[in-house]
């Protein structure tokens, strides 16, 4: 892709994603996420109206009178994006294709955190880690970011997240909130999620087509798996082929339903034909409502 066509679509994605994060995303952001970055500070007296979940009980206990915690909140958060990169994203059967949705959400969630001065990562996997980008904060780096995101050529086209956590859980020492993009059409991952979100805050973010779920009656097709390479030709009309077709996808949500389940992490499912800003919200507030 020229420079030219590159600069162009950072632009548009920046002015879309920009004019989201701060109108939508940051109040909500901020509520749900700074929790995560709370330092504790000092105890006082228990007064009115104060969160009982910051209760302290051994000076409750010593003194025979409510105390709760004081926290100051910390300056900075690190908020990290796992990107999935692999040939299965560049798919899509309406309004866009999977790579395109995932890098519009990845560019709002970015924004959301530099607007709350934390610093942004990038970890863009396959079956293997493809790139690394540190934490950093600012605007020129959240740039790069999205550069990154339109113009990135994976080297490897298959899939493995357990790879991806795995590094993540390695390279990232302290703990931070990090969103796992991907269309999660990859098995096998359970131990190394379940690891990762003990060490940090992990969302998933599950990015999909509903030509994924189930095929329609089209006669003989011709599919191509993009992380193989293979091609084949599938008789559509048939309702035996549609039924395993949609076993098949019917037990891989399955998997991840009680995969995520199991790991305690949050997962927000969108459609590619569907606006993205309503499930992300609903994910928001259901996070604010349990703190």
């Amino acid at each position: 892709m020229e420079s030219s066509e590159i600069f162009k679509k950072v632009r548009k994605i920046e002015i879309k994603t920009r004019g989201l994060s701060n109108q939508i995303f940051s109040g909500q952001y901020h509520s749900v996420f700074k929790g995560r970055g709370m330092a504790f500070s000092e105890v006082r007296e228990y007064q009115y109206g104060d969160d009982i979940r910051n209760i302290d009980w051994n000076v409750t206990a010593r003194f025979n009178h409510p105390y709760i915690k004081m926290f100051d909140e910390e300056r900075e958060l690190t908020v990290m994006l796992l990107i999935d990169v692999s040939g299965s994203n560049l798919f899509g059967t309406k309004l866009t294709m999977k790579q395109d949705l995932i890098t519009e959400i990845a560019a709002v969630l970015a924004f959301s955190a530099i607007k709350n001065n934390d610093k942004v990562g990038v970890i863009f996997f396959s079956n293997r880690v493809e790139k690394f980008i540190p934490p950093k904060k600012g605007t020129t780096h959240i740039l790069r970011i999205i550069r990154e995101l339109i113009d990135f050529h994976a080297e490897h086209s298959e899939t493995d997240i357990s790879e991806a956590l795995r590094y993540f859980t390695n390279a990232i020492k302290k703990r931070c909130t990090a969103f796992l993009l991907s269309d999660f059409l990859n098995q096998g991952f359970e131990d190394a999620i379940k690891i990762a979100n003990k060490k940090h805050d992990l969302i998933a973010v599950n990015v999909f087509d509903e030509r994924e779920m189930e095929i329609p009656n089209m006669g003989m097709i011709r599919i191509k798996n993009a992380e193989t390479g293979q091609r084949m030709w599938v008789d559509s009309s048939s309702r035996r082929v549609r039924e395993i077709f949609s076993e098949r996808s019917g037990n891989q949500a399955r998997y991840l339903t009680d995969t995520f389940r199991r790991s305690g992490v949050d997962v927000v499912k969108i459609r590619t034909d569907q606006d993205y800003v309503k499930p992300l919200i609903g994910l928001f507030r259901k996070r604010s409502a349990r703190k």
